[in-house]
């Protein structure tokens, strides 16, 4: 039976490891007593195995696991949860990646246009991509359409809706997609741009799946949505429902969950669809170390079975004049993400928008 080698990192005494793991790949796979099993198949080819140990600090290990790919069910919420469910709720115990086989990659088939799609859609080869936001919240539909038209015209590749943005009553999605759309495209027939608008999926299933109706039918070509916050599985479907749409993937909610992020917004947000994968960068807002956001960035590029790339867009209080500095460390396969920095230049926000695409799409010429 095919398994798929998983890793985790649990804070343990020396004499107390060997039992810990082995009780980690009997969470994991039947969750009850092995001396209650009398079923051979279930023993041989179910039951997890711990298959290594090594300690990488004081007090601290990394577990290899064997775990049955039977028991994933082809689905990405049950493929989480057979990989870190319950031994989640153990403050102790750290997800930190898992192997899994081309025939599982392929399985769930990953962006569906990738780095390269969505270089052609702006018609940006050769060089990173920009994105901002659009905010506050509690700004009208045509509050928010003023903005996009202004970052549109200064020539952004990427405006996509504030994740906190959803259906309210002072911004309903239908009039907030049709106003921030017509706004994109009128500055874009006005400037010869290709400058695209991703509004926020939010809600149940069908809500969403009404959502991008409604965005298709006003000609938008991405969305962004939050994997951890609608469901992973739910994510995957509407990736496969809506092969035209482009999914910008945002880590609101990733945070808690003790599975470490390049494996989280890198490897499985990518493998279950999305073409971007936002994340918090160092330096920012937030404290992920030069290391993870790089990490992160290199799971969502890296070959992988049959899988497209998947373009990393470090994010989280970034400023115009890091540019350079970013591109450096990431390279041109990359979505920088300015938002409020760039809105606080207020009536100069086209000025400040065109400053940033100018610097990013000269970066690499030279």
């Amino acid at each position: 039976m095919p398994r798929m080698i998983v890793t985790y990192r649990v804070r343990s005494d020396a004499a107390a490891i060997g039992a810990r793991a082995a009780a980690i790949a009997v969470e994991q796979s039947v969750e009850m007593p092995v001396t209650a099993i009398s079923d051979e198949t279930v023993l041989k080819d179910i039951v997890g195995e711990a298959i290594g140990i090594r300690e990488t600090g004081s007090g601290v290990y990394d577990v290899n696991i064997a775990l049955s790919t039977a028991t994933m069910g082809n689905d990405p919420g049950q493929l989480l949860n057979m990989l870190f469910g319950n031994s989640s709720l153990q403050e102790t115990v750290r997800l930190v990646d898992a192997e899994l086989s081309d025939a599982t990659i392929g399985l769930f088939g990953g962006p569906r246009h990738g780095i390269e799609g969505l270089r052609r859609r702006c018609g940006a080869a050769g060089r990173a991509l920009t994105c901002s936001a659009l905010k506050p919240q509690g700004l009208s539909p045509a509050g928010l359409a003023d903005i996009a038209y202004e970052l549109a015209l200064g020539g952004i590749d990427f405006i996509k809706d504030d994740h906190g943005l959803a259906d309210q009553a002072y911004s309903p999605f239908a009039g907030r997609v049709e106003a921030c759309a017509g706004a994109v495209r009128r500055a874009n027939r006005e400037t010869g741009f290709r400058t695209h608008y991703a509004p926020n999926i939010s809600g149940d299933l069908d809500a969403m799946r009404e959502q991008l109706s409604l965005a298709a039918a006003e000609g938008v070509d991405t969305a962004l949505i939050e994997p951890m916050i609608c469901g992973v599985s739910n994510f995957h479907r509407l990736v496969k429902d809506f092969p035209a749409i482009a999914f910008i993937a945002h880590p609101a909610m990733a945070g808690p969950s003790h599975i470490a992020p390049p494996l989280l917004l890198g490897k499985l947000f990518r493998l279950f669809g999305a073409d971007v994968t936002v994340y918090p960068n160092y330096g920012g807002r937030f404290s992920y170390s030069k290391e993870t956001c790089l990490r992160i960035a290199e799971e969502a590029r890296r070959p992988c079975g049959n899988l497209k790339p998947c373009l990393p867009a470090p994010a989280g209080g970034m400023t115009l004049d890091r540019v350079p500095e970013l591109l450096d460390f990431y390279g041109k396969d990359t979505m920088l993400l300015i938002g409020g920095s760039l809105l606080a230049a207020k009536d100069r926000l086209r000025q400040e928008t065109s400053a940033f695409v100018s610097r990013a799409a000269s970066y690499f010429q030279g």
